[in-house]
């Protein structure tokens, strides 16, 4: 039987075919590190971000974060009553189509959206990109549909309109994904936070990166392997972070944990551009 070849000799093997990536700037959440990691403790303002890749075969979005009319005021999206209102704080340049255009770029010029997981602050900007291929992990779509009561505060249900639904979506089959064949951006399946949570191994030029989605939220859940308490499955939350770390560590990448403000500030914060 021939064996296939690991993913870190296929990095030495081909040159990578991306070309270079941002985190895009994005509104923040005060927020209480124990909703977030079980013995975490203080409130951390938090991004809500998204990543643009740029790839020889398109351009690759990671997430969408929030709906982007939470910039302009997030009683927009979530009106009286709802904590949410008074927890973000953004301005309207953090609007993912004005990050966009930052870069010089357009929504339309978007080839590829993979979505980590179809919580609010992830899923807000899906409708801006109708001519993009989706990609979701599995049953997370299912998953989004029927969720319980106990998480409903966790989704906004104007973020799955019949016609974001009606897409182009297509299912990572688990454990992982090449997206475009070449080794350059590989998707992860690792559920725990939600069924279908994704991540997603990036190679660049001078350095790979794992972007986390939800599966970690702070650097507290790598460190103690602890979970979030809204996690859909402590079991699986916990043994999708053993993964990150074997990732981390055999495919000498670094994390990037898209809500703790430590890790946007080692990779240079917003609009970095990082090849």
């Amino acid at each position: 039987m021939t064996q296939a070849t690991p993913l870190s000799a296929r990095r030495q093997e081909v040159p990578s075919t991306n070309l270079r990536m941002w985190g895009l700037d994005s509104p923040k959440m005060d927020i209480d590190a124990a909703h977030l990691v079980v013995g975490a403790e203080g409130t951390v303002r938090i991004p809500l971000p998204a990543y643009l890749i740029e790839h020889e075969q398109g351009l690759v979005l990671f997430d969408t974060g929030m709906n982007p009319l939470v910039c302009d005021d997030p009683g927009l999206v979530y009106g009286e009553g709802r904590p949410e209102r008074d927890m973000i704080v953004g301005e309207p340049e953090q609007r993912i189509d004005r990050q966009l255009a930052k870069l010089g770029y357009r929504p339309e010029d978007v080839t590829h959206v993979v979505l980590s997981h179809t919580h609010a602050d992830h899923a807000g900007g899906l409708y801006l990109f109708p001519q993009a291929k989706f990609y979701a992990g599995p049953g997370e779509l299912q998953w989004q549909a029927g969720h319980g009561p106990s998480t409903s505060h966790l989704f906004n249900p104007t973020d799955f309109t019949e016609e974001v639904q009606a897409f182009d979506w297509h299912t990572v089959q688990a454990p992982s994904q090449d997206l475009f064949g070449d080794g350059a951006i590989t998707i992860h399946h690792t559920p725990g936070h939600t069924p279908g949570e994704l991540s997603a191994l990036v190679r660049l030029p001078s350095q790979n990166i794992l972007l986390t989605g939800d599966t970690v939220h702070l650097r507290e859940a790598v460190e103690w392997d602890e979970v979030d308490p809204s996690d859909w499955d402590f079991d699986e939350g916990r043994a999708s972070i053993a993964k990150l770390k074997h990732l981390r560590d055999t495919e000498d990448a670094s994390l990037w944990i898209a809500h703790d403000p430590r890790d946007w500030e080692d990779f240079g914060g917003a609009l970095q551009e990082i090849v």
